[in-house]
């Protein structure tokens, strides 16, 4: 089975944006006997935007122009796709940062919103990140069942907290996806060892694609590097920097291998007082 992740430099510009992602994925090498799944990163379509940029192209109920846009481009390359984000309006002045699952028909199989919100200082150009004044926290986990396994969802900031990681797991993740858009200065100190870290600990595969280089004429810098990990927590496929495709085959039966020799969920002591009841 094929996973392609693709690595982006994307900006406000939505209609740039979408265009870039039309083209790699017409381009896309692929097996044509195979299934494939394709991962967007964090903001492929908007990045960088301004509130009421978010606002402008949120979408309603699960309704919306940027998820019909990439609704369209999964069934015309006739691809799986865990499709980056995109904003969508919650109850209060605020909007979801929201993941879909397409099938390869373009149908909606799943979709999560993104649990811990990016509040930190960072010595960078921007120093100062509060995506809660734009962004509302999720309050659920998402695990999808595709035809390469069960696939977890997680973006970006989720992986420093891996009770999130141990949830998807004992959902029956067999993949997590990590759609993300780390800064250089937190990727460069943390990004690989934290997917080999949850890759471990969960014995998933885990798929972090991300944003890279200078956005919105130098605003902001990403840290790429976007990379396959496999449940014994070996890179398999990475592009460190530049633009364009990481792709690897996965096998299940090395998920299986790996959880029956060493069997640490079995092993665990500390139980969720939720599953002891």
């Amino acid at each position: 089975m094929q996973i392609s992740l693709l690595q982006c430099q994307s900006s406000r510009d939505v209609q740039a944006n979408l265009a870039y992602i039309d083209t790699q994925l017409r381009q896309l090498p692929r097996h044509t006997h195979q299934a494939q799944m394709v991962v967007l990163p964090e903001c492929s379509l908007l990045f960088g935007g301004h509130e009421s940029q978010q606002l402008q192209y949120a979408g309603t109920n699960d309704e919306g122009e940027l998820k019909q846009a990439l609704a369209t481009l999964a069934k015309r390359y006739q691809v799986y796709m865990v499709a980056g984000t995109i904003p969508m309006r919650a109850d209060d002045h605020r909007v979801y940062s929201r993941s879909y699952v397409f099938s390869d028909t373009g149908k909606t199989i799943g979709s999560y919103d993104k649990l811990h919100l990016f509040d930190v200082d960072v010595a960078d150009g921007t120093k100062n990140y509060r995506e809660s004044d734009t962004f509302h926290p999720g309050s659920r986990i998402t695990v999808v069942d595709t035809p390469f396994g069960k696939v977890g969802l997680a973006i970006c900031y989720d992986i420093r907290f891996p009770d999130l990681f141990r949830a998807l797991r004992l959902a029956g993740a067999e993949i997590i996806a990590l759609p993300s858009a780390f800064t250089k200065v937190t990727g460069e100190a943390h990004w690989q060892v934290l997917l080999q870290a949850r890759a471990i600990e969960t014995q998933c595969y885990l798929l972090g694609a991300g944003q890279w280089g200078q956005h919105n004429e130098g605003s902001r810098e990403t840290w790429g590097h976007s990379m396959i990990v496999d449940p014994w927590g070996k890179v398999i496929a990475e592009r460190p920097e530049g633009l364009g495709w990481v792709q690897a085959e996965i096998d299940l039966q090395q998920v299986a291998k790996i959880r029956q020799q060493m069997p640490v969920l079995g092993h665990n002591r500390f139980i969720d007082p939720m599953l002891a009841n």
